[in-house]
Order: structure tokens, then sequence, then C-alpha cells
């Protein structure tokens, strides 16, 4: 076997999140050199320095070194402490840039989390609170991270590049994660869905649920869109207007898409029923893909499934996308774990694209987290 090193360098500012997130989890210090040294404006971006602010504000000891020029980072992971915490979110990204890395976390904590997060809610770049909501909450309870206190609010919706939005989060403690055998997504039952719209008139929304609903229906009688105008203090500081769509299968797994108008200034305006066809494209597409989890969320599945107890989890996937793939050569970097990853060929067209069949044994992460107690 090989020594398990307490230290791990990397080069370059890519899978920044996944670096410290694994490094929190797993104990290990991590050094991250050449951040963007070749680039005009070198060193971490303002979004990056205010996610490590949140790990320092969700740990206890941590140590954080960065050099003069913003270019080399050295972090010493503290313990995962959890409580209460508010944070404001660096508007270059969203909150669901930090929300998706708190999930990763928060099961792990001595405390329960309770995170208020400000920013933006919905930008075309990052997942929004809306789609983490609808899938990775349902994913967490597959995994027994469950009960009451698991929550995820939209108290006010912030659109790019403004933002003023704010977010609630809570997550109970575990001290085990149950490993899964999520090997048959099953067939599509329903699609539900959230069109929202803020400082732009409501019909906004009701424009955008008739154009998705027009190539929906060709599918699946059960579909339901929700429209969310939010006003006043709940509407954030910027026009906008979005659509996201989730589609569950009869097996209760969720495969979701979205899509965010344009940010006031930054280019060409959206038209809402192009935005609700390309969206309902957009969620066709990753139902083709399949699997028991959807895109978004591959990492953490895995991730849980390479925590969980030392037994052996299956889950299949769609095509793993390229982040995925950083994702799993992280986890062998920091735990050591390594997948088993079998290409499965569709038996029929009615099962969409071809899968991967994912297999791991957990590391039996509670051993490691005793101390907290």
């Amino acid at each position: 076997g090989h020594l398990q090193t307490h230290s791990l360098t990397y080069e370059g500012c890519n899978f920044f999140r996944q670096r410290l997130v694994l490094a929190t989890l797993s104990g290990k210090r991590v050094k991250i050199r050449n951040i963007r040294s070749r680039d005009d404006n070198p060193g971490l971006r303002d979004f990056e320095a205010s996610f490590i602010r949140l790990l320092d504000k969700v740990t206890n000891g941590t140590r954080i070194e960065i050099n003069q020029t913003g270019t080399v980072l050295f972090y010493q992971p503290g313990l995962l402490y959890g409580g209460a915490v508010e944070h404001e979110c660096c508007a270059q990204r969203s909150i669901g840039y930090y929300l998706e890395a708190l999930i990763m976390l928060a099961p792990f904590m001595k405390n329960s989390l309770r995170a208020i997060l400000k920013g933006v809610t919905n930008d075309p770049v990052d997942p929004s609170v809306d789609l983490i909501k609808a899938t990775a909450v349902p994913l967490m309870k597959t995994f027994g991270i469950d009960g009451e206190g698991l929550e995820i609010k939209v108290v006010r919706r912030g659109m790019a590049p403004g933002g003023g939005g704010e977010v609630h989060f809570s997550c109970p403690v575990r001290r085990t994660i149950k490993p899964v055998q999520l090997t048959d997504p099953g067939k599509i039952k329903r699609i539900r869905g959230t069109a929202y719209s803020v400082r732009v008139s409501p019909q906004m929304a009701n424009r955008i649920v008739d154009s998705a609903r027009s190539i929906l229906n060709q599918f699946i009688p059960d579909i339901y869109i929700y429209t969310d105008h939010m006003k006043g203090a709940s509407s954030g500081k910027s026009p906008g207007f979005g659509l996201t769509l989730v589609a569950e299968t009869v097996n209760g797994t969720f495969l979701s898409a979205e899509l965010a108008s344009t940010p006031q200034g930054q280019g060409d305006p959206v038209l809402p029923e192009e935005l609700g066809k390309s969206c309902a494209k957009l969620l066709l597409e990753e139902v083709y893909r399949g699997g028991s989890v959807d895109s978004t969320n591959q990492s953490l599945a895995l991730l849980f499934m390479t925590l969980g107890q030392q037994d052996v989890s299956k889950t299949l996937l769609g095509p793993l996308s390229p982040y995925t793939i950083e994702f799993l050569r992280h986890i062998r970097d920091f735990f050591q774990i390594m997948f088993k990853i079998e290409p499965q060929k569709p038996e029929d067209e009615q099962k969409g694209g071809e899968k991967v069949l994912m297999t791991c044994v957990g590391v039996g992460f509670a051993n490691i987290n005793k101390t907290l107690k």
C-alpha cells in the first residue's frame, strides 16, 4: 500500500472547492500553488476568498495562509464545528456555489448547522438554490440524513448581478452514513417545477410555464409548475426570471434542469418563451442521461458513498461529468478509495443513454469523527 500522506499539494485554481471540502473532511492539510499565477490579475478571486471565510466559520482551529500575491494557499483544516453561521456570499457566484459545499460538510459537524446565506440565489452559472432544494435534499434523505432538521428555504430571491437574496439551510448531524443500492431509477411518474420572476411583470412566469408545458405535455400528463413572484424586499436588487424543472421517478429519483435569464447588463436578453422551451429540452436531455442521481449531484452521491459505513454501496449514474471524474481522483487522493466503474448498455431505447454503475466500500467515516463527541 502507499504511505498515507497528511499533506497534499495541487496546482492551479480548478476544483478549488473539491480540494478544500475533502481536506476538511479527511483532516489533511492541503497546499495549492500557482493560482492564476500567469494571469494579468493573479491569485485568488473574491468568491474564492469568500468560500475560505465560510469554511473558517463552520470549523474550529482552521489555519489558513495565503501569500502576498494570492497565488499560494496553505489550508490546515480544524474540526467541523457547525452551529449558527451567517455568511454574505460574494456575488460573483451564486449561493448555490457555497451551499453545495456546505451540504457535503453539514452531516459531519459537531453541532447541527443553521446557516443563513445572503447573495445571489439564481444566476446562469451555478446550480440555483431551487435546484439544490429539489434534488440534493431527497438524495440526502436516501443516505439517512433526514428528519425535521433538514431544510433549505428561500427567504428572499436575488438575481445576478445585484443579489440581495437570502437562504436558510439547516441540517442534522449524523454519526454514520448508511450504504445505498441505487441501481434502478425507474420510470418518470411526474414533473414539477418553479417558474420565478422578480422585478419584472408577473406575466413572465406564466409565459415560461405555458411554453415549457407545450413541450412536456407530449410525454406525461402529471405536470405542475408553480409560479413564484416575490415582491418588495423579498425580490432582491436585480430584475430577472427563470425556471427549475424536476422529473421524479417511481423509485424516488429526481432529475433536474434549469435556466435563468441573462443578468441585467450582461448580454442579449432572453424571451420567457425561449427560456421555457429550452429548459424543457434540457430536462428531456437529463432524463435521457438518466441514472439514480442527476448530473448536478453526482459528486454528492459519490462522497456520501465514500464516507458510508464499511459496506458496499452501488449507484447507477448517467455519463460522468468531467467535474465528477476529477472528484473521483480527489477522493482517491484524500481517502484512498477507488470506485469500480462498470459501463452499462441500456437493454432498450426506453432506458435512455449509456450509464455507469459505480461501486465502492465506504471508509466508515464515523470512526474518524468519534473524537468529536
